[in-house]
């Protein structure tokens, strides 16, 4: 068959689903009614669709989200909850991101913290930008590991990559000297740069008091605070109410 060759030279260069999408159109009789511009742009389109897509599956596999089915759209707007929804819309754009602010996400534990935040994330990896989840006890963990093992430099260089990190659960225990430095270290390489997400128990002025050293405590707040959109939520915990890995939309 003539076209044999060119399908096996499309799938040497990786063009997969152009060549599926070749394949559909030569068993379709009703495909020669457009032009060849029209048929090329097709297989164009299939193609660039299908890695859009794979792109979009890694990078949300590399954001690691607490709540990966999380989704802004599916976030309970109601009035008791202390959502604003225009600020919501705000965060749906790139605007944010490439402004790099930073937003703070406050409230009791279960009000669905954790849900917003991952939530923003995945509406950022749905705009092709890298998000990175971690939760800060095993954050604190990671880089003390990395200080033993000699990653630490490397570690702080991935998350300093991310558009968009989240930093899930700040404030609970208290921080050590070298865990204050390590968030500093975060926040410096970050701040005008890019984007972080942060989720707490504790209301924003509790922050410096949590964090100890007021010197310190200045530096990071300076770097994260000042230039962050705030969302205090309220109500009581919605685990009582259903799996915290839904939310429903008002």
């Amino acid at each position: 068959m003539l076209n044999e060759p060119t399908l096996q030279k499309l799938l040497t260069l990786r063009l997969g689903q152009m060549a599926e999408a070749w394949r559909t159109q030569q068993r379709d009789t009703k495909i020669n009614a457009l032009s060849f511009d029209e048929r090329f742009a097709l297989l164009v389109d299939a193609e660039y669709l299908a890695r859009d897509n794979r792109r979009l599956g890694r990078l949300l596999k590399d954001a690691e989200l607490r709540i990966p089915q999380a989704c802004l759209e599916d976030v309970d707007t109601t009035n008791s909850r202390g959502v604003d929804r225009a600020m919501l819309r705000q965060l749906a754009t790139e605007t944010w991101v490439t402004d790099h602010l930073n937003v703070l996400v406050t409230g009791p534990t279960g009000v669905g913290k954790s849900y917003i935040a991952s939530a923003i994330g995945q509406a950022a990896c749905r705009r092709r930008q890298r998000v990175l989840y971690k939760r800060m006890p095993r954050l604190f963990d990671e880089l003390a590991l990395g200080r033993a093992d000699g990653s630490y430099r490397k570690l702080l260089a991935r998350l300093a990559k991310a558009d968009v990190l989240i930093l899930d659960d700040l404030g609970l225990g208290t921080p050590t000297e070298t865990q204050r430095h390590d968030l500093l270290e975060v926040m410096e390489d970050r701040y005008g740069r890019c984007s972080t997400v942060v989720t707490s128990q504790l209301p924003v002025p509790k922050w410096h008091d949590w964090l100890g050293d007021p010197t310190l405590a200045d530096a990071v707040l300076d770097r994260l605070v000042h230039n962050a959109y705030k969302l205090e939520l309220r109500g009581s915990s919605r685990r009582k109410e259903k799996p915290h890995t839904t939310e429903k939309k008002n």
